[in-house]
């Protein structure tokens, strides 16, 4: 079964032959190596590029080990890239597999050389367009793109979006269900029984996340609280949390002492693997972040039910996270929103904040979004808008609901739309 992922393809098409770096960073497992390896090379080969023109190697297969020695992977690629009259295409899939070596020449760990140093080498030559792939944030994102002095694009690839898998069932109420309850992993949808999908989600943590993170933050025997962190964040997906917090919870829950510093280290080996995501707090009246508590998601929300062996499946707080992936797919940066005012309470003042789910920001747009399963009631609709009627500018204010509702404003311009109709139409908050 083949699933289409022309948001990305486009991506990289747009990039073709700009004389950069592309490199495609995603959790491992999204789709990142069939984007490139399958979809984006049958696009070049459809536009004439020839088979050999086309240099693939992926550094995660065991035929290619040795190729994670930099010194190794350079004189491969410069091998199949003689003629300089011919245009070649590079294609390194996982490249944070590659280790620095120590440099042959020069008796210093400082001088160590990696595969930064054999990608900025390779792209002097006028003839390669280069194309990586990798997992880890931290490697890729800062310290790479860094390096490169403004030489590399980073196209950031996510799980497979509603948008991409409605088209596989017949019924779009069943593709919802399904979704909520076990994402976009791609992997998911060759698979047709529920006990196997269950168990292919749950061995992605233990034998691919969870090993990953340890091996490359050597973590020596913590696997436990690890495992227990995860545990704790996926049972609290929209819900505001920290780290000293979480460190009162292992106490007082499992009876495990462990600093908040320790805890803040390995919530960000998560984020570096692409596994979570934070959302800071804004204050949307105040126009200032909250350094605590925040809020954490999960990159795919069948991960995050497979960590509490899809006990807790419950809509509103999944709602939340489905709805920000796609905004985080959609290329806007989130925050969770946090609206400051004053009731009076007698004959004292007092202030009271209200939550906004989402303030998302591209460029000058602006929008406020709440995520609600209902507002059938009065009191329930009261509820879910009185943060956004706190909110006096003119940015757009919404309000997605969990059932099919026909799209409408309210008397106060705030518009309501349901969630099948936010995932399937990017363009449904602007009516």
């Amino acid at each position: 079964m083949k699933i289409k992922r022309d948001f990305y393809l486009k991506k990289i098409i747009d990039k073709k032959d700009n004389g950069r770096i592309k490199i495609i960073t995603g959790i491992r497992r999204c789709g990142k190596s069939f984007l490139l390896f399958n979809l984006y090379k049958e696009y070049l080969l459809s536009m004439g590029v020839k088979e050999e023109q086309i240099i693939t190697i992926a550094l995660d297969e065991i035929d290619n080990l040795e190729y994670r020695n930099p010194f190794r992977l350079n004189d491969y690629i410069k091998e199949k890239t003689k003629d300089k009259n011919e245009k070649y295409y590079i294609f390194i899939d996982e490249i944070q597999l590659s280790v620095a070596v120590k440099n042959p020449y020069i008796d210093s760990e400082e001088k160590n050389v990696s595969f930064i140093d054999v990608l900025l080498g390779l792209m002097k030559n006028n003839n390669l367009d280069i194309y990586v792939t990798g997992s880890n944030s931290k490697m890729l994102s800062s310290d790479v793109l860094t390096q490169f002095r403004d030489r590399g694009d980073e196209i950031h690839v996510n799980p497979l979006s509603f948008g991409e898998v409605c088209h596989l069932f017949e019924n779009k109420d069943i593709a919802l269900e399904h979704y909520i309850v076990y994402g976009g992993m791609p992997y998911i949808y060759s698979l047709k029984d529920d006990q196997e999908k269950n168990k292919y989600l749950k061995d992605l943590f233990q034998e691919t996340y969870i090993k990953d993170v340890i091996e490359r933050n050597n973590i020596k025997n913590d696997q436990e609280v690890l495992e227990i962190l995860l545990d704790f964040i996926a049972s609290a997906i929209g819900s505001l949390t920290n780290p000293s917090k979480l460190s009162r919870r292992f106490l007082s829950e499992k009876q495990i002492k462990i600093a908040s510093n320790t805890i803040s280290s390995y919530l960000s080996y998560f984020e570096q693997a692409f596994v979570i995501y934070k959302a800071n707090r804004y204050d949307v009246k105040g126009s200032r972040y909250f350094s605590t508590p925040l809020k954490y998601y999960f990159a795919d929300i069948g991960l995050r039910n497979a960590r509490l062996n899809f006990r807790q499946v419950e809509e509103t707080h999944l709602m939340e996270n489905i709805i920000y992936n796609d905004l985080l797919r959609r290329g806007y940066n989130i925050d969770v929103g946090v609206v400051e005012h004053e009731i009076r309470k007698e004959e004292t003042r007092a202030k009271v904040q209200l939550e906004v789910d989402f303030v998302i920001n591209k460029g000058h747009q602006r929008y406020y979004i709440q995520s609600a399963l209902s507002v059938d009631s009065m009191e329930k609709r009261e509820q879910e808008t009185a943060s956004l009627k706190k909110i006096d500018d003119s940015f757009k204010k919404i309000v997605v609901v969990r059932k099919p509702i026909i799209p409408r404003h309210d008397k106060d311009g705030i518009l309501y739309v349901g969630l099948e109709d936010f995932l399937l139409d990017e363009n449904i908050i602007n009516l």
